[in-house]
Order: C-alpha cells, then structure tokens, then sequence
C-alpha cells in the first residue's frame, strides 16, 4: 500500500511512498531494541557529539529542507527555512546543553555504611508520532532528548511530510550515530495503533489533533506505559487597557495568522477591554489587509495556502457559521484574490460581534481566522480565557507585569505570556492542561518522561 503526500501548492504528488509491511515493522522494532541496548552504554558525550553533528546537518541543508516544507505543507518559501536556523536548531541545542543536569543522578543524604542515589535510567524504545504543521520544530522536542537519554527511536511522521522522516535518518546517518538508534517508518493509522501495542514500545510521543490523542490512548490503555500527549488548542489572549498597543497589534496579528494559522499555539480568539478596543481592531484589520495571499513559492507571499482543501472548507463554515448568528467579517475576501472556494487557499478572517455561542470562539480552527470581543474587566477575561476545553497557551498585553502575574494564577493553561505568544522557550516547559494534553516537553523536566528512576541501595562492607 502506499502514501501520497499532495502538495497544497498546486494538487499534485509531490512525494509517494510504500507503507511498511508487517515484515518491515518487526524488524524495525527487533533492530532498535537491540541497538539500545548498546547505546545505553554510551558516555553523554559521546550522544552529545553525534546529536550536535545531526544539528549541523540540518543547519548544512536548510535551504533545500525548507524548499520541500514549502512543497509538502504550503508554508511560504521565504519562511520554511527558519524552522531549521531558529527553532529547531535552538531547540535542539538547549536539550543537549541541559541533558547532563537533567539526567544526572538524583543524591540522597549520606548514612555511615551506605552509597544511596536514583539514577536515571532510559526507557528503552520511543516511538515519536509527529505531525505536518511544524515538523521539525514538533518532532525535535522529543527525538533529541530521546536519543540524548540513552534511548531507541522510532518517528513516525504524518503521510503530508513524509519527508521529513527520512531528513532525520540522513541526520544521524551523517553524525555517525548507530545503525538502529534512530528508525523511521511510514505507517497507517491501524499500524500507528499495533505499534504502539506492541511489548517492545516502552514510551510514546504523540503530537497532533484531540481525536488523535483519544486513539493514542486507547491503544495504550492496554499496557502498563505512558504517553506524551501534545494536542489542540484554542489559545486566547486578552489586551488590558494600559497595554502597548501597536505592540499588542503587531504580535497578535502575526500570531493569528503565521503558517495560515496552523499552529496548535497560535492566537485563535482575542478580548479587548473596551477602553482601547475600537483602536485595537482599526489596527488589527489594516496589518491584516497587507497580508499577500499567494503561490508559497513567490519570495513576496506572507500567507501561503492551508494543508488541503478540507481544512480551508472547514475553517469557511466556521466563519459563515458564526455570521449567519450575526457575527461580522471586516475582512473582504476580494481583497485576496488567491482565495478561491474549492481549494486551499483562504484570505485571512477578523470576526467582530462574536460570542462563546460561537463554534468560532470554543472550537479549534486551526486557520488564519480569529474572533475578537470587548471585555470590561480583568474577571470578564479570565473567566472568558477559561471557558474552553483546551489550555495550552494564553497571552497577556499589558504594561503591568504584577498584575501580568496575578491573572496568569487564574487562567487554565500551560503557558502563560507576557506582551509576547506563539513561541516555546526551550529553557520551559511545554505542556497543556484539559483537551490540550498531558505531559511534558522541552527544559530539564522533559526528560523526566524519557527516563525512568532506578534506585541504587548499597550496604558497604
């Protein structure tokens, strides 16, 4: 059986490939079992030189690597690189810094007679499921701190960026690092769930769609591991009244719509005190209108096409949706005249009038579209922000960095912004509460759920 990869771009194959057969599957799993049982073996060091070598590769073929995102996901062309210069490479780099804090053994008070510690043991095979939106900037989290740790793994990346798989392999294929270490296979979702399944998978890394967690987890229900759960959002930000506002406009705008909005972080409904709103949706709508909508390919395109044409159909009747209970769009389509009904492309969407009775405002779009209401206080925020099934990030703008921290006390999320949104800090962890997952990645905690604590008791003498 084989995957097609259709490029957003213009509908055609851009990549095809064979699904691994059960024969495929087994060896795989066979090979990285064995592999790590040697690679535990390694000094840090020795992980931490391979994995910096796997780095320079990345960085050696930025340019070509973001040329086939733009071809497999629809990013502009001017952008895709960037995820290997700044994010990835920050990323990747901050987990190797930290591994030797993060993994060191855990010291206990010292008894006469006795040498105690917790070492910090790796799991043995991680099984990496990574999604199309930002497919390195998500798949790194885990696969480095994974192999950094002593472990095997296998990723699994979605049919829409198989590429992306097969670049690691060369990574780490270049770095010298041993053969079944790192592994990678195209599978179904079926496969997904055996895979996971199987005794020989000691952890799972999933990152992707609410749906998609509920199938992680229920084939993990049968066994005694884990998952890391990485899923949607709905993420909020709220502008207080003594906020920068040009700032506050500019951030906002770009964190909307980056990446046509498919970012399970990006900004997807916005409160306003009223003080400041009607300034704040004048300049929110101008910048928005100097959006160029267009083939990725053309260096001057700021909005490039969504992944496929079921998802701009789906993020159009959200908005039609929401209007037709008397939301207004103060954006006219006309003004992108890539946008076209029928395909992937789709002018970016700034709905005024809107209400929590609204699937725009409390379910997940995932597109360059965002509802925008008035607040009158603090507590009309907050309770806003929490009235919703996600919680992986929110944002605050406003001057007030003591009452920037009050609210954050209040608001259900995992991470919480100051006067900034859609970024991860590798230095913090990234997690999120309620739909938006469980689990942890990135900072010196996201290792914890790679390794497991093995307890040294030793009577000397």
């Amino acid at each position: 059986m084989t995957q097609k990869t259709i490029s957003p771009i213009d509908g055609s194959v851009y990549v095809e490939r064979e699904l691994a057969n059960a024969a495929a599957v087994e060896h795989a799993l066979e090979k990285a079992v064995a592999a790590q049982k040697e690679w535990k073996k390694t000094t840090l060091a020795e992980r931490e030189a391979i994995c910096r070598k796997a780095v320079e590769y990345f960085l050696n073929n930025a340019d070509e690597i973001g040329l086939e995102l733009t071809w497999q996901m629809g990013r502009p062309v001017r952008y895709t690189a960037n995820e290997i210069r700044r994010g990835f490479q920050e990323r990747a780099n901050y987990m190797i810094s930290v591994a030797e804090k993060a993994l060191a053994d855990v010291e206990v008070d010292e008894i006469p007679g006795f040498k105690r510690f917790v070492k910090r043991d790796p799991l043995g095979v991680v099984f990496v499921v990574a999604p199309w939106n930002y497919p390195y900037l998500t798949s790194v989290n885990s696969v480095i701190p994974a192999i950094m740790s002593g472990n095997a793994v296998i990723l699994k990346h979605a049919q829409q960026t198989a590429l992306c798989a097969e670049r690691y392999a060369a990574a780490f294929e270049y770095a010298g690092l041993p053969e079944g270490v790192f592994q990678y296979l195209h599978l179904s979702h079926d496969q997904v769930a055996q895979v996971i399944g199987d005794a020989r998978v000691d952890y799972v890394a999933f990152t992707g769609s609410v749906e998609g967690g509920h199938a992680v987890q229920k084939a993990i229900n049968a066994r005694f591991i884990v998952g890391g759960l990485e899923l949607g959002g709905k993420d909020p930000a709220y502008v207080r009244a003594d906020a920068n506002l040009a700032d506050a406009v500019e951030n906002l705008v770009d964190g909307s719509f980056f990446n046509s909005g498919q970012s399970c972080c990006g900004i997807e409904r916005i409160y306003v005190h009223r003080d400041v709103y009607d300034e704040f949706i004048k300049g929110f709508e101008e910048l928005t209108k100097t959006y160029v909508l267009g083939d990725p390919l053309d260096p001057e395109t700021t909005l490039g096409p969504m992944v496929r044409t079921s998802a701009a159909a789906f993020a159009q009747k959200q908005i039609d949706d929401a209007v037709a209970q008397g939301a207004n769009a103060l954006i006219d389509p006309a003004l992108f005249p890539a946008h076209q009904s029928g395909t992937p492309y789709l002018a970016p969407q700034v709905l005024v009038n809107v209400s929590h009775s609204m699937e725009i405002m409390t379910e997940e779009t995932f597109a360059p579209v965002v509802g925008i209401m008035p607040v009158s206080s603090d507590e009309e925020a907050i309770q806003l922000m929490n009235d919703s099934q996600y919680g992986l990030t929110a944002s605050i703008w406003t001057s007030d960095i003591d009452a920037a921290l009050q609210i954050g006390e209040q608001v259900e999320t995992g991470t919480w912004f100051m006067n900034r949104c859609d970024y991860l800090d590798p230095a913090l962890a990234w997690t999120g509460v309620k739909n938006s997952g469980r689990g942890c990645t990135l900072s010196v905690v996201g290792y914890e759920a790679l390794t497991r604590p093995k307890s040294f008791h030793l009577k000397i003498g």
